[in-house]
């Protein structure tokens, strides 16, 4: 059984930096491609980044592209989510999700974290 367990999240001026984890277990971590995800209050998940296994190949959402940064490190079955100049709109609940292939596409991940939540006051 696959586990993803966000961490990083909390409360941040507007112009701040966070950076969130999302720690991966229970797989074959390095032969999956991940992806971050959010979903504010009453709005649509949305597609935030993804990552190819090998970490090559890196896609944002344009509103977080020039802002976020997303890496992973294989040895530490981890993913990273380098946020910043946070914006009050970047506010939102964060997930990872991990797929067979690099995707925006949120229906196409196989397995979800539970989120940690992301708050940007201005």
């Amino acid at each position: 059984q696959v586990q993803l367990v966000e961490s990083g999240g909390g409360l941040v001026q507007a112009g701040g930096s966070l950076r969130l984890s999302c720690a991966a277990s229970g797989h074959t971590f390095r032969r999956y491609a991940m992806g971050w995800f959010r979903q504010a209050p009453g709005k649509e998940r949305e597609f935030v980044a993804a990552i190819s296994w090998s970490g090559t190949s890196t896609y944002y959402a344009d509103s977080v592209k020039g802002r976020f940064t997303i890496s992973r490190d294989n040895a530490m079955n981890t993913v990273y989510l380098q946020m910043n100049s946070l914006k009050p709109e970047d506010t939102a609940v964060y997930s990872c999700a991990l797929n067979e292939r690099t995707t925006a596409s949120a229906k196409e991940y196989d397995y979800w974290g539970q989120g940690t939540q992301v708050t940007v006051s201005s």
